[in-house]
């Protein structure tokens, strides 16, 4: 499991979100997103990763992922945009972040025909 989450993204949550020196917050896979029904990252304050998550610190503030997730933030990287004013997540492993699965149920489905 690799995730990047850069010191501009850590800020903003840090500070969006009042959050203290200690604090831990789970990045998790959240489904719905706006209008496509699609994937999206959530992220939730949350003290107990599991001894198989994956944490990282940045700017005294604590971010883990639980297994169940590694398969979309693996490789992730989250930054912070300051000319868009908002967070960007960039996945390379996937065509469209919002339905990273779209490219293999296509090619499953031109196989089949």
């Amino acid at each position: 499991m690799n995730l990047e989450i850069t010191p501009k993204a850590a800020s903003f949550y840090k500070q969006e979100m009042d959050l203290q020196k200690g604090d831990t917050l789970r990045l998790y896979v959240r489904v719905g997103g706006v209008g496509s029904g699609g994937f999206s990252v959530g992220i939730m304050r949350d003290d107990d990763p599991s001894a198989s998550a994956y944490v990282l610190e940045r700017e005294s503030i604590t971010f883990f992922v639980t297994e169940d997730d590694f398969w979309y933030l693996d490789e992730m990287m989250i930054d912070y945009d300051e000319d868009l004013d908002m967070v960007v997540f960039n996945q390379p492993r996937f065509d469209d972040l919002h339905h990273p699965l779209a490219k293999q149920e296509n090619e499953a489905k031109r196989s089949r025909s």
